[in-house]
Parts: C-alpha cells; sequence; structure tokens
C-alpha cells in the first residue's frame, strides 16, 4: 500500500510549525510562583536585616559605644574643671538634668546623645537636654579616678544596683531598656572604654552610698 507524503511546500511549511511551536517544560516556574519565591525573599531579609534583627542590631550597638566614648571625652573635660567630679544636678528625675550641663560647652553635638540603635527622635543643635528625651542613663555622683565603675550605658530596665545576672537591658525588646531591642547593650566605664553587655550584667553594678542611677526620660 503507498503512502501519500504530502508535497515539498507542505513540508516546509509543517517544520516552520515545529520549530516555532512553543516549548513547555513541566519543571518551569510560572509567573505566580516566581512571585511568591520573591515575596518570601523580601519577607527573609526583612527579618535578617530589619531594624530589630541581630545582624542590624550589632552594628548599631558599635555605633552607640562610639558615641558614648564621644560623651566621655566631654565628661572627662567637665570633670577636669570641676575638681574631678562628673555633672550632677540635685533632685535630678532623669538622666537628662545633669548631662544638660555638658551643653553646649563640653559637647556642642546633640546628636551623641541619641543612641543609634533606639527609636529616639534626633536632637536639635544647641537645644537644653531637658527639653528633650535622650537615649542614655547616667551613674550620677561618681568621681574621675580611681577603679573603674560603670558612668553611662544604654538605657536600663529599672535604676536599681545589679549584681552578676541581674536584669539589665530588656530582655523581650520591650521597653524600658530595648535601645537595642533584646540583644543587650553599651556600659560605658569611668575610664573611658566601652563594654557590650547581654541582657544580664556580667560583672557587678553595684554603686555605693552617694552614687544614683538615673534613667532617661520615659
Amino acid at each position: 500500500m503507498r503512502v501519500l507524503e504530502p508535497d515539498p511546500p507542505a513540508r516546509a511549511n509543517l517544520r516552520r510549525h515545529v520549530r516555532c511551536a512553543p516549548l513547555h517544560s513541566a519543571a518551569g516556574f510560572s509567573l505566580i510562583e516566581l512571585l511568591i519565591v520573591m515575596a518570601l525573599l523580601i519577607v527573609l531579609s526583612t527579618m535578617y536585616f530589619g531594624f530589630s534583627s541581630p545582624s542590624h542590631q550589632r552594628t548599631e550597638q558599635k555605633n552607640c559605644g562610639q558615641n558614648l566614648q564621644k560623651l566621655f571625652l566631654g565628661l572627662e573635660i567637665y570633670a577636669n574643671d570641676h575638681t574631678g567630679t562628673f555633672p550632677e544636678t540635685a533632685g535630678a528625675k532623669s538622666s537628662e538634668a545633669p548631662l544638660d550641663l555638658l551643653v553646649p560647652r563640653y559637647t556642642a553635638d546633640t546628636a551623641i546623645f541619641i543612641c543609634p540603635g533606639s527609636k529616639d527622635a534626633p536632637l536639635p543643635p544647641g537645644e537644653s537636654l531637658t527639653k528633650h528625651k535622650i537615649s542614655f542613663a547616667y551613674y550620677m555622683g561618681r568621681r574621675s579616678g580611681g577603679t573603674p565603675a560603670a558612668l553611662m550605658s544604654d538605657a536600663q530596665v529599672n535604676t536599681e544596683s545589679k549584681s552578676a545576672g541581674d536584669p539589665v537591658f530588656s530582655a523581650n525588646g520591650k521597653p524600658p531598656g530595648n535601645n537595642h531591642s533584646k540583644f543587650g547593650g553599651n556600659l560605658l566605664l569611668s575610664d573611658g572604654h566601652v563594654e557590650l553587655s547581654g541582657t544580664q550584667a556580667s560583672f557587678s553594678l553595684v554603686f555605693a552610698q552617694g552614687v544614683v542611677l538615673l534613667n532617661p526620660k520615659p
């Protein structure tokens, strides 16, 4: 039995249709699937690099520590001018009051009173700290020299003396003491160096009579 083949023009047309036919792969991604994958990547990136992520806060803790060291320069100059005493204000209820004595003579840069890891608003340059909220706690009553002791820190959970192992900074990311969410904070010692702390004190923060711990305004 003879099989009829298409004439040459018909064969050429058939090959052209075969070449142009779209190829469908069962393993390919649809547009919706690609959009879902992209959305998941965005969510994961936000979680890892976002404001309250460990990565972000490690960077901000470093920047925050640099601000504390800049503040120490002003504190040290102040103490040199006041027989070794760091700023004190009688009846102070928050850290803004005594630290306001540094502005503008001992530091004109009010930006350093804000921790970059916190959500505190920037301070207008040149204005009194007492009109605003800063980010740092202050151990009022310290004197320069002697054994290094905590002088300033990120805002703490309370204003009590603390032994090693006691809570210092927020453990759940909620205020008070959450400048760095739930990832601890910085402690500035009276010799000018900064130590990074977890949410619990790694060494004694007990203070003697005459020293009071002042948190910033809530």
